[in-house]
């Protein structure tokens, strides 16, 4: 039988703790090295940052929609101001994720995202899928879990300790529901849409993940990702980055630019299904992950998604002769297998989804 350990590297944290060097499944090939592709030093103009309880207010809302309209249209993501989700509830949920990744190997992989040590599941702790033998990893171990619906939700891979924090992703995830509508309501009306749209789209099959990235000390952070270059898929992330450790890094106008840490401000960006259903007014930004040498980081990235069977496709109201279809249609199911075969490869789905 062929011998296939290559499927199950080991968790990141642990080969940290013991290497001085990254294995060569981690270093990118010499034309992708983080160190060779061009990063300014300095964002041309702020990430553009959204007072959310403006847009539902009655003063000044409109200008808050002109500012997210330009924001989708220029970044593809914009941090988000006065967003009522409480400081200590943001902090609490890091603290308890940390807590959780620091626990003993044994403990965590009560939580294991393998199933009799081998076989890949989405959700649990642990590695990525992967693929095939050439594909560079990514310096970075993850705790995947299923949080809506709710009834959905395997509390098998959810940790009991420390005891707070499914209550507090509870918690979270309510809050982040309330953002996602608000956010996407807005989005809508700004193409001109029913203000429903995005949210409609939306029905009681569609999944939420929570994903917490655990990203370790590197001591090759010229030569390794933290997480490779890629866009989203979904509709909507919502990002509860490292409050002291900046690692993001988005692509714009064929320049990196460093995401500055910004605590207690959550930055949101569009998914690929956005892009498509937005027939390609708004495009789904690549971003990255690097590392650094001496300091750990952690961020929870909540992925909004769409009922498996759901049809994605670019909005009718938005097309005419002039402006016709850019995207073919797919389903949500169809969409996600090809988005993580891509990914695998380092390369973007969406670009074969383009008429």
């Amino acid at each position: 039988m062929a011998d296939e350990s290559w499927r199950i590297p080991m968790l990141v944290q642990e080969l940290a703790a013991k290497v001085q060097q990254p294995p060569s499944r981690y270093v990118q090939p010499e034309q992708y090295h983080p160190v060779s592709l061009d990063v300014g030093a300095e964002t041309p103009k702020p990430i553009p940052v959204i007072d959310l309880s403006r847009l539902s207010a009655a003063d000044g809302a409109d200008d808050e929609s002109g500012k997210l309209r330009l924001a989708l249209q220029s970044w593809g993501l914009f941090l988000v101001a006065n967003h009522g989700i409480d400081s200590d509830l943001m902090d609490d949920l890091i603290d308890a994720s940390r807590e959780f990744f620091h626990l003993p190997l044994e403990d965590k992989q009560k939580c294991s995202n393998l199933i009799d040590g081998k076989h890949f599941q989405v959700e649990g702790y642990g590695n990525d899928p992967v693929r095939s033998k050439d594909q560079s990893l990514d310096w970075l171990d993850r705790l995947h879990l299923r949080v809506e619906p709710e009834d959905e939700r395997n509390l098998a891979h959810w940790p009991e300790h420390p005891k707070t924090f499914r209550a507090l992703l509870h918690e979270y995830t309510l809050n982040c529901k309330r953002i996602k509508d608000c956010i996407l309501r807005t989005t809508a009306k700004t193409l001109g849409l029913n203000e429903d749209y995005f949210v409609a789209q939306f029905n009681n099959k569609a999944p939420s993940f929570a994903r917490f990235n655990y990203y370790p000390p590197c001591p090759r952070p010229d030569l390794v990702f933290g997480f490779k270059p890629h866009s989203d898929s979904g509709v909507l992330t919502i990002l509860l980055m490292d409050k002291d450790v900046g690692g993001l890094q988005v692509l714009r106008d064929g320049m990196w630019h460093n995401v500055p840490t910004s605590p207690y401000r959550l930055l949101i960006n569009i998914g690929d299904y956005v892009e498509i259903m937005s027939n390609g007014i708004f495009k789904s930004p690549v971003h990255r992950a690097v590392t650094n040498t001496e300091k750990e980081r952690i961020s929870l990235a909540m992925f909004h998604g769409l009922d498996p069977e759901k049809e994605i496709e670019p909005a009718a109201a938005l097309l005419n002769e002039k402006q016709p279809g850019r995207y073919r249609t797919l389903k949500a199911k169809e969409y996600l297998a090809g988005f993580f075969e891509h990914f695998c490869q380092g390369t973007r789905f969406i670009e074969s989804v383009k008429i």
